[in-house]
């Protein structure tokens, strides 16, 4: 397991943290599905960590999830960064091969900069 500090496991712990908010919990309603998040340090598809975004219940985990997600996502840490804090578009990202998808592609458009805590935040 690597054990790099990446610049998304804050992310993620702002994101756990806004899941339990109000606002967090309309997300969690309007969205209702399961991403799986695979960020690699560096290169995508190397010494990746997974993290489950669970829009249904309104958790964040790290490692695999039991049973069925709806999308998959890749990003190198940097990239996810920038997707989560607004600063590149996720079809922006897609289109330049930062982000890879794997999944229904209508839940992956709901992945939006809106399911994250707001850059004031972060």
């Amino acid at each position: 397991m690597a054990t790099t500090q990446l610049k998304s496991d804050a992310i993620m712990d702002m994101m756990k943290e806004h899941l339990s908010t109000d606002a967090g919990k309309e997300v969690t309603k309007k969205i209702g599905l399961v991403y799986q998040i695979n960020i690699a340090p560096k290169k995508l598809g190397f010494e990746e960590v997974t993290y489950i975004v669970d829009l249904k219940k309104g958790e964040v985990t790290k490692g695999k999830y039991e049973g069925k997600v709806d999308a998959t996502f890749s990003f190198k840490d940097d990239d996810f960064v920038k997707v989560a804090t607004g600063k590149m578009n996720p079809q922006i990202a897609f289109i330049r091969g930062a982000m890879k998808i794997k999944g229904s592609l209508s839940a992956a458009q709901k992945f939006t900069p809106d399911i994250f805590p707001k850059p004031s935040k972060l």
